[in-house]
């Protein structure tokens, strides 16, 4: 393996979530930047340039779902490959389905099953396939 993995923004509003979601990707060699909302996600994402964007979907300021959309929305941000970190119903799944969201974790969740579905999106992102 070399170093790190990539790149991770890490969108929760719950300061705990997010510095347990940091410490297990970092332990796999992911570089790990946080904002606490998707207002933030927003303003800083192009400057972080991250492998894989983690949202959890009730937020205050800018929901999960919405951010999804509007980073689907801008073609400098289309690209990023989004996953949902959140107690989601099967409704915010259909609604995440249609903004285009690659991927869901169910809160709690495995830090491993984690891992692996954000490996997975890095490794699509990386391929060049966009």
């Amino acid at each position: 393996m070399s170093g790190v993995s990539g790149r991770v923004l890490v969108v929760d509003d719950s300061e705990v979530i997010r510095q347990l979601i940091r410490v297990n990707l970092e332990l796999e060699g992911f570089e790990v930047v946080t904002a606490a909302d998707g207002a933030e996600c927003l303003e800083i994402v192009r400057e972080v340039q991250p492998d894989v964007i983690t949202l959890d979907v009730v937020m205050p300021r800018l929901d999960g779902l919405r951010t999804a959309a509007r980073l689907r929305a801008d073609a400098r941000t289309a690209h990023y490959p989004i996953a949902i970190v959140s107690a989601c119903t099967p409704a915010d799944l259909e609604r995440g389905a249609s903004v285009g969201v690659d991927g869901y974790i169910a809160k709690p969740f495995e830090p491993m099953e984690l891992v692996a579905l954000v490996r997975r999106l890095a490794e699509r992102a990386g391929a060049g396939t966009g």
